[in-house]
């Protein structure tokens, strides 16, 4: 992979000035690589990683993995299936994968009700979709190479006999 994605990746915050330094390439070959690089959807967008944990008062969200079993469609395969789910506004993250499972799905709602209600009024009674089941996120402690720091409001009492 070119050394210029290797960096962004890491690090979407690093400016082509920096880039340059580290490259050694200069400064405006690697704005037109980057421009280039967006124009032809290798980058797709940039991202900011969350602690959703140390904002929890104000943004209350649950998250949950669903695996979907999938009966692929004659000629369209997986992706003619895979695009009508990803389209659903809960899902925020939908892949492909191997295994006893076909899709495997990344939902976000306000509570588990909206997730439940997501899963029997719009993905289970869907054609094509086979079955499902649910794994709710309970904690995160790494996000995309970011190990997350938690709180340490509640301490444990050290037991001594």
């Amino acid at each position: 992979m070119d050394e210029i994605l290797e960096i962004l990746e890491k690090d979407a915050r690093v400016s082509a000035e920096e880039i340059a330094k580290f490259t050694k390439i200069d400064t405006k070959t690697v704005k037109r690589k980057i421009k280039k690089y967006e124009k032809d959807g290798v980058i797709v967008g940039y991202k900011t990683v969350l602690n959703k944990e140390l904002v929890r008062e104000q943004h209350q969200e649950v998250r949950a993995l669903i695996e979907v079993t999938v009966m692929p469609q004659k000629n369209l395969g997986f992706d003619h299936i895979a695009e009508r789910i990803y389209q659903f506004p809960e899902v925020s993250s939908c892949s492909l994968v191997s295994g006893t499972y076909d899709l495997l799905l990344v939902v976000e709602g306000k509570d588990m009700h909206t997730i439940s209600n997501f899963i029997a009024e719009k993905l289970s009674p869907m054609e094509n979709v086979k079955g499902t089941v649910t794994h709710f996120l309970l904690k995160k402690y790494k996000e995309d190479g970011v190990i997350l720091r938690h709180r340490e409001d509640n301490k444990r009492i050290a037991i001594s006999y």
